[in-house]
């Protein structure tokens, strides 16, 4: 349970880095845990990430923070699992293997698999401006072992990160210091099997952390196997009075067969975890590789300076067969080759203001993305028996300025204020003959300013309460950015208002929130290629997070949330007052933990999540699901090492339900949920 905080690619090179990294991990020992005295060292002066320093000052917007030791615990294999931990977000499988999952959040519906939640690694976004879907970003590229600091920002509050930020932000840390070596392996069911090594030292001078995963499940559908692994690497050089400089990279390749939806009378007809015969050869691979450098200078009076210049190159092919009707079925092959360049810079102080503790950070940023996509109707097992629907290239440009303050007034006004300024540029080519006839032009230049406004008042001993405004925007989706027709096109504004408090003791911590967003100047199509603002949506809920601690070994958790997501303008009137797909009403995780320093401990996590419209009209709905966890572990030492043995059994009752629901071509579907799963691991601090 968290603790409550306010077509080439690398696939060779891969495969050296890894057994690099096997042979460090052999070597570590001895450089981790010298047998002899060794020189005392000075500590490597840490880099940090724009506006670290803020952490200091109360959270005026509601976020949850995991730290490594409870990345740990979790134990995932994907660091998309951690968002369960989350109130207010709600993650929905498409269970496709290397195909990014759906995360709901204060909401919207359409989180990581598309763009209504932002995410960024050491301050540098996932999102993908043009790839699979509008802001697509895929966590399979972060080994949960590297993870030093996982937390999730909701609603569109942060003024260090624009576009993809409006239902919430994931921002992962990765770590930048210590020494030590750490091994977790893990064996499931459905030939499941995960190794994932941590490795902090020195070399050359200076500071290295390095982390590497490989992951194979063959699942529990037939023609499921999914293969990935992840290397990173990180040397930090501290150079005195001159600052500290850092160089990163990491890579990552993935590969996936995939038995795609069941028809939900498929799935009712007592088949649950079939494939449709019309199925034949779906799937996909992902090579991604990137590398940046990193830069830190202290300026003095509490002032230093950030820079960093970053890089990557990445291709994703997808296979995917689908319904166009109730008769027919196809193959899509998708093709997406991406290279990114960016570079930015920040000052980040700690200063008074009239006399008053201020913490602030400013900076730009600029972002070149270019997407090369093709697209293919009717393939038949991956064979192209058709031209092209699309070979175009997309270039997408940004560029951006913004600034977030908080000053300590006194204990009971903490006011912090944010504003960011973007602005998008970009251009649309054919690469070849295509069939498509959607836009393709230069892209409609937007810009917008984003304020963020909040303030923190501690009303007694260990009770804080926060109100807050914020605001967030949306680019016009997909192809309108591109589109003649859609000249003039403002983007798509929320606005959200939020109160909550925040309350922590010896044994109880407490965070409740509650939150109202609108939207307006949605975008709909009035024709083929033309497009208008029109449309307006209101998002309103209530989140709850409770940490109880009886004892000291044992926890319990409570995570509740409670949304309303409905239209209120849409160009058909039929729809207005309907809910939005795919958010379930209620969300609730209960857990109780036994978790001893050392010796046996046990968990059990129970979930549910009610019913959502699968539908625009809502007259189809999926019924939702509940589903038992629990756990078992052990920890001790042996010679010397510390280990932690664990076993869990997700969904222990075997209930068949969907974790996915949602019509294509008319057709209803699911994508089915995973039965009785039982999980056996080690982890290691040698």
């Amino acid at each position: 349970m968290q603790q409550l905080r306010n077509r080439s690619g690398p696939g060779p090179g891969l495969r050296s880095a890894f057994a690099l990294a096997a042979l460090a991990a052999i070597q570590a020992p001895a450089t981790a845990q010298p047998s002899a005295p060794q020189p005392v060292q000075q500590p490597v002066q840490q880099i940090e990430i724009k506006g670290q320093g803020l952490r200091s000052s109360a959270q005026a917007f509601s976020s949850t923070t995991l730290d490594a030791q409870q990345v740990r615990d979790a134990a995932v294999n994907q660091p998309e699992l951690l968002l369960r931990q989350v109130p207010g977000v709600e993650l929905r499988s498409y269970g496709l293997g290397g195909v990014v999952n759906v995360v709901t959040v204060r909401g919207f519906n359409g989180g990581a698999h598309g763009g209504d939640l932002g995410m960024v690694v050491d301050g540098i976004p996932l999102n993908e401006a043009m790839s699979h879907s509008d802001g697509y970003a895929d966590l399979n590229v972060i080994v949960p072992l590297e993870i030093e600091r996982f937390q999730v920002y909701r609603g569109p509050v942060s003024a260090l990160y624009g576009n993809f930020n409006r239902g919430g932000l994931v921002a992962i840390e990765t770590r930048r210091r210590g020494h030590y070596l750490q091994t977790d392996a893990s064996l499931g069911s459905f030939a499941t099997a995960d190794l994932q090594a941590a490795l902090g030292t020195t070399l050359a001078g200076g500071s290295v952390n390095a982390a590497a995963q490989l992951y194979r499940s063959g699942d529990f559908r037939p023609d499921s196997k999914y293969t990935r692994g992840t290397v990173s690497g990180r040397w930090t050089l501290d150079m005195a009075e001159a600052g500290a400089l850092s160089l990163s990279a990491r890579l990552h390749q993935g590969d996936w067969d995939s038995a795609s939806y069941l028809l939900r009378s498929q799935f009712d007809a007592g088949d649950p975890y079939g494939k449709d015969p019309r199925v034949r050869q779906d799937g996909g691979s992902k090579h991604f590789a990137s590398a940046r450098v990193d830069y830190q200078r202290p300026l003095g009076s509490g002032t230093q300076l950030l820079g960093f210049a970053y890089g990557t190159q990445q291709d994703y092919t997808r296979y995917f067969t689908r319904p166009l009707n109730a008769s027919t079925w196809s193959q899509r092959e998708e093709d997406y080759d991406r290279r990114v360049a960016g570079a930015g810079a920040s000052l980040n102080g700690r200063s008074t203001l009239a006399g008053q503790a201020l913490d602030w950070v400013a900076g730009a940023e600029i972002y070149r993305e270019s997407t090369d996509f093709r697209f293919f109707e009717g393939t038949q097992a991956r064979t192209r028996v058709a031209p092209a629907g699309f070979d175009r290239r997309y270039d997408f440009n940004s560029a951006s300025a913004f600034t977030e303050l908080a000053l300590n007034v006194a204990p009971w006004l903490r006011p912090t204020l944010g504003l960011r300024h973007d602005r998008f540029t970009g251009d649309c080519s054919r690469r070849g003959p295509e069939t498509g006839s959607d836009p393709c032009s230069r892209l409609n230049e937007a810009s917008r300013t984003t304020p963020k406004l909040g303030v923190v008042s501690t009303v007694a001993p260990g009770l804080d309460l926060r109100a807050s405004l914020a605001e967030g925007f949306a680019l016009p989706p997909g192809v309108a950015k591109y589109a003649a027709g859609g000249a003039g096109l403002e983007p798509t504004v929320f606005r959200q208002s939020e109160i909550g408090l925040n309350y922590r003791s010896a044994r109880l911590r407490a965070d409740l929130a509650s939150y109202r967003i609108s939207s307006s100047n949605e975008v709909r199509t009035v024709s083929p290629g033309v497009f208008e603002n029109f449309g307006r949506t209101l998002r309103r809920g209530a989140e709850a997070a409770l940490t109880l601690t009886p004892f000291d070994s044992v926890e319990i958790g409570l995570v509740a949330t409670r949304m309303n997501a409905r239209i209120e303008e849409n160009a058909n009137p039929a729809l207005v007052g309907r809910q939005v797909t795919g958010v379930p009403r209620q969300t609730t995780g209960l857990t109780l933990g036994w978790r001893p320093a050392e010796g046996f401990g046990a968990s059990a996590e129970w979930r549910r999540a009610s019913d959502s419209a699968v539908d625009a009209g809502n007259s189809v709905f999926d019924g939702g699901y509940s589903t038992l966890d629990l756990g078992l572990q052990y920890v001790g030492r042996w010679a010397g090492t510390r280990y932690r043995a664990h076993a869990r059994v997700q969904n222990a009752g075997d209930r068949v339900y969907a974790s996915n629901a949602f019509l294509i071509g008319g057709q209803r579907l699911v994508a089915p949920a995973s039965p009785r799963a039982v999980q056996l691991g080690v982890q290691a601090d040698f």
